[in-house]
């Protein structure tokens, strides 16, 4: 397979290690030219093979389009071609000589919002698109709250169609005021509003020759260059464990090691650390990376921890540095998001997956709902439907260490799930708690979900 046009430069693996990897998705209504865009994107940064673009270029013909139709490098689904929408998360690798990319392509119908919680849920950056001829409608808003909502430290608005607006400055600037203010209430802690149109290709690699009033970056040129963070150094060290490994050969015949990917933070050999949500502590004895003993292993690697004392220790637990642990609680509050078709209700009997533990919970209270027009909040909605965005109380049948998302985005998170069928119902960020009465106990008959 060779490429469409030959790159302006061609990366090395030395190269492609040597830079930085950006996770970033795309969010806005239907219609507003997501998809476009991302295939301008591919497109035009020399992304897109030969054989691929010959695919888009027959289905667009049988479609009657003269032109490739480039939303279809992302709709990749018969019935997203048929459609002409995006349904499910579309994921896209592609590289430049300055950063790896990896971009969810988020659906931009409100029964979908879900899917762009999935999308963002990992991404450092948002790429929100407005219709200039519509301005900021209520499904933007909604994506505004989410990536607040999910802390997601960049936020780009991308002001598209600006050709069907005679690339209009004061369009754009109304625009970007009007949507900055919403986010910034919101406490995104960055927007850059870039004008587009993704069809034409004006400001989306290349400057636009339309629009000589603006002198910011492109978009590609703002994803080579906003800094990315997401090592997680920061963050306390956590290592849920998912696996205990006892290979009980002749060569190990006393090897018990602990394995999973560290959530956040950093291991060392000889640190002292806690097993939670047991308490029990221990030292670091030995860290084995890809069958090889390290000193030091840091967030996103899976690694196998072996600990100096016997401890019992399975699937679920938690390992921490003892310095850093972590309180251990049964009642979480946090703000969710609510994805399922079945409403999330009061009394509601639950699984509660943390990390890699996942325990029975029952929803207690529903505080409050926001109201995306005006932030404001409802109180006591008594259930949540699907997309709508609310603060939960929940009280587990087994304590949990938890921390604050807004200190670890891994361990601050959490997912309810239907006990019945598996169906992911919430998706829940654990912080501050709103002020609100204590809800009334449910006096249902006893069923082994009373605790």
């Amino acid at each position: 397979m060779t490429s469409t046009t030959e790159p302006t430069e061609t990366l090395s693996v030395e190269q492609l290690s040597a830079t930085t990897l950006l996770r970033f998705a795309t969010a806005g209504s239907v219609d507003d030219g997501k998809s476009t865009l991302v295939g301008r994107l591919l497109h035009d940064s020399k992304s897109v093979l030969a054989d691929q673009l010959e695919a888009v270029e027959r289905a667009s013909a049988s479609r009657g389009q003269e032109a490739p139709d480039l939303a279809l490098l992302t709709d990749g689904l018969r019935a997203e071609r048929e459609q002409g929408i995006t349904i499910d998360v579309a994921y896209r690798y592609f590289a430049t000589a300055r950063r790896r990319f990896i971009l969810a392509d988020t659906p931009g119908h409100v029964q979908y919002t879900r899917n762009m919680v999935t999308g963002a849920s990992t991404a450092e950056l948002t790429v929100v698109l407005v219709d200039a001829r519509n301005g900021v409608v209520e499904q933007t808003r909604r994506h505004a709250a989410i990536a607040a909502l999910l802390r997601v430290p960049h936020v780009v608005l991308a002001v598209n169609k600006m050709d069907l607006v005679g690339y209009a400055e004061d369009v754009f600037g109304a625009i970007a005021e009007e949507f900055t203010a919403y986010a910034t209430e919101l406490g995104v802690p960055e927007v850059t509003a870039i004008p587009i149109s993704a069809l034409n290709g004006d400001n989306v690699v290349e400057p636009s020759a339309h629009m000589d009033w603006y002198g910011g970056p492109t978009v590609l040129e703002h994803l080579e260059t906003v800094p990315v963070s997401h090592d997680l150094a920061h963050c306390h060290a956590r290592l849920p464990v998912q696996y205990v490994i006892r290979p009980q050969t002749a060569e190990h015949p006393d090897y018990r090691g602990y394995a999973g990917q560290i959530a956040a933070g950093s291991f060392r050999v000889g640190e002292q650390i806690t097993v939670l949500p047991s308490g029990r502590s221990t030292k670091v004895s030995g860290i084995d990376l890809l069958g090889k003993p390290v000193d030091v292993a840091w967030t996103t690697q899976s690694v196998t921890l072996l600990l100096e004392d016997d401890i019992d220790i399975s699937r679920g637990d938690l390992i921490v540095p003892s310095k850093d642990a972590p309180p251990t609680t049964q009642d979480i509050e946090a703000t969710v998001c609510h994805v399922a078709d079945q409403p999330l209700t009061v009394g509601h009997r639950v699984l509660l997956k943390h990390g890699t533990r996942t325990v029975k919970a029952i929803v207690k209270d529903i505080p409050s709902r926001l109201t995306l027009d005006d932030l404001s909040l409802h109180p006591h909605p008594g259930r949540l439907v699907a997309n709508d965005i609310g603060r939960v109380k929940v009280r587990t049948a087994e304590p949990l260490p938890v921390d604050s998302y807004a200190d670890s985005r891994r361990t601050g998170s959490f997912i309810l799930i239907d006990p019945n069928d598996g169906t992911t119902l919430t998706a829940g960020m654990v912080g501050e708690s709103f002020a609100a009465p204590e809800p009334v106990r449910d006096e249902a008959e006893d069923d082994g979900w009373d605790f």
